[in-house]
């Protein structure tokens, strides 16, 4: 399995000031945040640099850029129900998101983030699922046209390994898969194990972080079973992304990314290590392969 950290542990940095400090770590790869061009909470948000210029950044470190994180969900109704399919804007999510998958594109992201989200109140689980899943689909076939799959994230009302295969399943693309977040799963009382599980060869990311009385605490501190994730992963031979997160832009006084990724960085590849023959432990910059 391969690793990154998301770029919102240090909402602060610059791309160049990111890219140099994880060069000197032991993961993978960076994690990419967007909050889109307009954002001025995120300073290494990729959309306020040239695409060309961060991949240049990401290669001199020796770094993959595996995935773009986007905000795109596809769950806003369509009201009135059948006149606002003609007078209501009902693909304006779906265009959002697409520009999501271009840029993603030109920054050399093998995967783009997305999620669900969250149904509307009184709306049949059906119907909700199934505009979700339309709109997820064009999304999908403009990935196939920019050779860049779209992962959707557990969350909202799809919080189960079980609901996003549904949606995965619905929407019928080889271009997308999931991105599981272990933290979410456990909060509706799933074990990391059962999701990798259901959702197989379809699981291309998993997101790790940990929590202590609801706050983000250092990796294998806390009550989140990420340890049993990393095993379950070892288990199938997971050949995809472990993305650890560090919450500093929605929480800002957490204690500073250069703090929090080095122990992360530390603890994830001690665990992993462990998984292997011999129980060995990583030590020095692995080699990633090609999304």
């Amino acid at each position: 399995m391969k690793t990154a950290f998301s770029t919102v542990a240090c909402p602060e940095w610059t791309l160049d000031q990111v890219f140099g400090f994880a060069a000197h770590l032991e993961f993978d790869g960076v994690e990419l945040r967007t909050l889109g061009p307009a954002s001025t909470d995120l300073a290494c948000d990729p959309a306020l640099t040239d695409p060309e210029k961060t991949r240049k950044m990401a290669a001199r470190a020796g770094l993959a850029t595996p995935c773009l994180a986007t905000s795109a969900r596809f769950d806003s109704p369509i009201r009135p129900p059948v006149v606002g399919r003609v007078i209501g804007d009902v693909t304006r999510s779906v265009r959002a998101a697409q520009r999501e998958v271009e840029l993603a594109d030109r920054l050399g992201c093998g995967f783009v983030r997305v999620f669900g989200f969250e149904r509307p109140q009184g709306e049949r689980a059906e119907s909700c699922i199934e505009r979700i899943a339309d709109r997820l689909r064009a999304v999908a076939d403009t990935g196939r046209a920019r050779g860049v799959r779209v992962v959707v994230e557990n969350g909202g009302s799809f919080p189960t390994a079980a609901d996003l295969m549904e949606l995965i399943d619905r929407v019928g693309s080889p271009m997308l898969g999931a991105a599981y977040s272990v933290v979410v799963g456990h909060a509706v009382g799933e074990q990391p194990r059962d999701a990798i599980r259901a959702l197989g060869d379809r699981l291309w990311i998993v997101r790790v972080k940990d929590l202590a009385a609801g706050r983000p605490c250092a990796l294998g501190r806390g009550e989140v079973p990420c340890r049993a994730a990393v095993d379950a992963l070892a288990e199938t031979g997971f050949g995809g992304w472990v993305v650890y997160e560090w919450d500093r832009l929605w929480i800002g006084d957490l204690e500073p990314a250069e703090q929090a990724l080095h122990a992360a960085d530390e603890t994830l590849h001690k665990w992993i290590g462990a998984t292997r023959a011999g129980g060995g432990v990583v030590s020095g910059r692995r080699s990633f392969a090609a999304v």
